[in-house]
């Protein structure tokens, strides 16, 4: 029976290999410390960053503790804007708080939309004033095909960016923040009972893998941004538009593998590597191929006997432990007040309950006599209201 098993599993995988999809999308290599570019392809067609937009939130994040705004105690407080996101999310009442801290951990590891949000909001003030910061964040940075619509990239049509954008971005916050380089090699959150493992595969698996981000929707594909060090070096790579997680996974290791053997020398940098393409305005769009049934169907991520995902890389080892579990949840928050910490919050209209008695309509008359009525009817004081003196005319 074990032998007919790995038959199996070995055919699954040739099948794999040969039915392997040949659609590659943008993609780049760069050196952080440099800024050298090893490797790109379609570097600058534009496309939905999907959830690589947090490395944008978290980046002005870290900009705020870094200007004494907040800290990294300071509250974040699930609004009922945020609660209002879709999944992925942690779903925290209205109202809940947490540290900045912890927010960071599920932002990056979990990749709740609900949580960026708030995260937004506790520091600019409100998500439409934290937008603002993101793209200027962009402008300044040199992220010229890039446009942030909200703070955790579900799918809109007003935001995009580009594999050479998100590598200027995550090059930065590497060379800007190293202190926050233990944040991005998380390999799993666990929030009461509930353990929640980072859709980075290459932590672990891959030599010297040590961040950033995954992404998805249906419009981009599978996104990843991954960082690494070997030999006293440090590369990011920029894949976006994979047809499946574990396609993702294989081309950024491949790709960060031919990187570290790759020489520096005559190779532009990020800042002079000039836009290239025919039509680089229009963002790519490729859910004919990542959401129907049919390319659901022919996704192939074979997994092994025990549910393991199984890797056509040389460059991915099975990770051969436990993954590292960070614990993380509400309260602590004794730092710094948030942007909207005084700010007042509406409350969300609910609908009439349907059991609930509906109010009695009352009549004017039923409230005031009716000689009071009437003169109110003809102008005249009503009886008991004092007349008004009125005021000299100068």
């Amino acid at each position: 029976m074990r032998s007919s098993g790995l038959i199996c599993l070995a055919l699954a995988i040739l099948v794999a290999q040969v039915t392997a999809p040949s659609f590659a999308g943008p993609s780049l290599v760069a050196d952080v410390r440099t800024g050298i570019v090893l490797s790109h392809d379609d570097a600058f067609q534009r496309w939905q960053p999907a959830s690589l937009t947090k490395l944008m939130t978290a980046y002005i994040a870290f900009r705020a503790v870094r200007a004494g705004k907040l800290s990294l105690t300071s509250p974040v407080r699930i609004t009922n804007n945020a609660l209002r996101e879709p999944p992925s999310k942690m779903g925290y009442p209205a109202g809940s708080v947490l540290t900045l801290d912890n927010a960071l951990k599920i932002l990056i590891v979990k990749s709740a939309n609900d949580v960026a949000v708030a995260i937004g909001e506790a520091v600019a003030g409100s998500e439409l004033e934290f937008i603002e910061m993101m793209n200027a964040e962009a402008k300044r940075l040199g992220m010229p095909d890039t446009q942030f619509a909200n703070p955790n990239g579900l799918p809109s049509s007003d935001q995009y960016t580009t594999a050479h954008d998100m590598a200027v971005l995550s090059v930065a916050i590497r060379r800007e923040f190293p202190e926050y380089d233990p944040l991005f090699s998380i390999e799993a959150i666990k929030a009461g009972k509930k353990t929640m493992t980072s859709h980075n595969v290459l932590l672990g698996r891959f030599a010297g893998a040590d961040g950033m981000k995954t992404g998805f929707v249906c419009a981009s594909g599978f996104n990843i941004v991954v960082s690494a060090k070997q030999n006293g070096r440090q590369l990011v790579t920029v894949v976006l538009g994979a047809l499946s997680a574990r396609d993702r996974a294989e081309r950024a290791a491949d790709l960060l593998a031919a990187g570290f053997a790759t020489s520096e020398e005559g190779l532009p940098t990020l800042a002079t590597l000039r836009p290239y393409g025919e039509d680089r305005t229009t963002p790519a769009n490729i859910r004919a191929q990542i959401c129907t049934k049919t390319s659901s169907r022919n996704r192939h991520d074979v997994r092994d006997a025990d549910g393991r995902m199984v890797f056509r890389s040389p460059h991915i080892q099975p990770m051969t432990r436990e993954p590292v579990i960070v614990a993380v949840g509400l309260g602590g928050a004794d730092g710094p007040p948030a942007a909207n910490t005084v700010r007042l919050e509406a409350p969300i209209p609910l609908p009439w309950p349907a059991d609930a008695p509906r109010p009695r309509i009352v009549a004017l008359e039923e409230i005031m006599p009716l000689a009071d009525t009437a003169a109110v009817a003809v102008g005249t004081p009503a009886p008991g209201i004092p007349v008004p003196t009125p005021r000299p005319s100068l």
